[in-house]
């Protein structure tokens, strides 16, 4: 039997590994003619590192990276509106708010896998089934038969346009700007996030003296504007957030800024459709509130080989993996949501009411949150 896996991000490659665990060596199809190193920071929480070490590359990973003792949200002006303290939660739950860039979490995943078997610029953008497997039509023109198809191809996978002609991302109303810098002389130990009426900004410290950042604003979708934006014009947005904000963005101008509007894809009505499964962004993409995307995408694909381990057929295994995975992504892209627009707020009356009660939300009911998030039984 032939898997094909569609997409070499974190989803595609994570269920490479765990379909290898279990003697299944896929194909794996890449969009891109070639695998460079991209992206900026990346926060794994205890559920994702936990599958990495069920799939026994989690010390590699810690190797690339490094763990962070809390996280925080402050008010523009610095004063702390509510901490979570990550030593306590990996003590609990294994280690927890990790943080990696991103590239080198692609270079650690693709170690693990064939490469022989991963072949690049083939962008899938159709499919046929039938009775004699899954046919996949790339944009060079060419062709693929598979018994069994994974698509990994993220938020706008072409592949779910076909299966779910109606089906389009949310947008969130904000969109985001992201880098990473030399540190340029700060002291850090934790991530932070401060939510001020202009927008948002956050900040963690990364391996090798770096620092990665990240800015979101609430603007129209598709302002073609923002994307010209470079660290001098956001500098005029948080000129007035409390320190190292400001020092931050000066200490970027020579940066070439990520940007991307923020989107999700709440509701999809399902993951999969006989021997064609979607998996991660392309069938549960959030919005980064949580700091649960990429955790979601890791653990569908150990849910998956699971899954597809212990049932008969590839199409009964998808059917399970969409029972097993389709209300707790939900959860979470609806929760995210929610986050999101409370941290975007501009009302300052709001701003206000939302600053006064978040410092006396009680420790449970924060925990029996990442209580939902963490105690899985995988």
């Amino acid at each position: 039997m032939k898997t094909g896996i569609i997409g070499a991000g974190i989803a595609g490659l994570s269920t490479a590994i765990a379909l290898r665990q279990i003697g299944i060596e896929p194909v794996i199809y890449e969009a891109a003619s070639e695998l460079k190193p991209v992206g900026a920071g990346i926060v794994l929480a205890a559920n994702a590192m936990k599958v990495f070490r069920k799939l026994g590359i989690a010390e590699d990973l810690i190797a690339a990276g490094r763990s962070l003792n809390a996280l925080t949200i402050l008010n523009q002006h610095g004063k702390i509106l509510d901490t979570t303290n990550s030593l306590e939660i990996s003590k609990q739950y294994g280690l927890d708010n990790f943080i990696i860039h991103r590239a080198d979490l692609h270079h650690q995943l693709l170690q693990h896998v064939d490469l022989s078997s991963l072949y690049k610029n083939k962008k899938a953008i159709n499919v046929i089934q039938d009775t004699t497997g899954v046919k996949v039509y790339f944009e060079d023109g060419t062709t693929e038969v598979v018994d069994n198809l994974i698509v990994a191809d993220g938020i706008h996978s072409p592949i779910r346009q076909k299966l779910l002609p109606r089906v389009r991302p949310r947008y969130a109303g904000y969109t985001c700007w992201r880098a990473v810098i030399e540190n340029p002389g700060i002291s850090l130990n934790q991530a932070t996030e401060t939510w001020g009426a202009k927008g948002r900004f956050g900040i963690a410290p990364l391996p090798q003296n770096k620092i990665y950042w990240f800015a979101c604003v609430n603007a129209e979708e598709n302002n073609s504007a923002l994307k010209h934006y470079t660290a001098p014009d956001l500098l005029k947005l948080f000129h007035d957030f409390h320190a190292p904000i400001p020092q931050i963005l000066e200490s970027s101008y020579h940066t070439s800024l990520i940007w991307n509007d923020i989107c999700d894809l709440p509701n999809l009505a399902q993951y999969a459709f006989g021997n064609i499964v979607l998996i991660g962004d392309a069938s549960h993409a959030t919005t980064p509130n949580l700091g649960q995307g990429a955790c979601q995408a890791i653990e569908d694909a150990w849910v998956l080989a699971k899954q597809i381990q212990a049932q008969p057929t590839f199409s009964e295994a998808a059917k399970h993996f969409e029972r097993l995975r389709k209300d707790r992504t939900q959860w979470i892209i609806n929760n995210s949501y929610r986050v999101g627009q409370l941290a975007q707020l501009q009302n300052k009356l709001l701003i206000t009411l939302r600053n006064q009660l978040m410092p006396l939300i009680p420790k449970f009911v924060k925990y029996n949150q990442l209580k939902k998030l963490y105690e899985v039984d995988y």
